[in-house]
């Protein structure tokens, strides 16, 4: 009987770490802005265009959360 024993380690470095942390925060601060984007030309809508969208004044900051981040 034989027997294979194959490990594959993965060598990450702590620059990958680094690059990774960055690039994970530079995603969260590109969501942010998406979202108080959304949020800003929400809320400078008048009172009619809202509710043309179907959306009421207390609803804007959910509406710009589920925009930007999913439901």
């Amino acid at each position: 009987m034989a027997f294979l024993n194959d490990t594959r380690g993965f060598d990450i470095t702590l620059a990958d770490r680094i690059r990774s942390a960055f690039k994970a925060q530079a995603e969260r601060r590109a969501l942010r802005r998406a979202y108080r984007r959304t949020r800003d030309e929400l809320a400078g809508l008048s009172g009619r265009e809202l509710a043309d969208l179907g959306i009421s004044r207390s609803e804007i900051t959910r509406v710009a959360h589920e925009a930007t981040y999913g439901a």
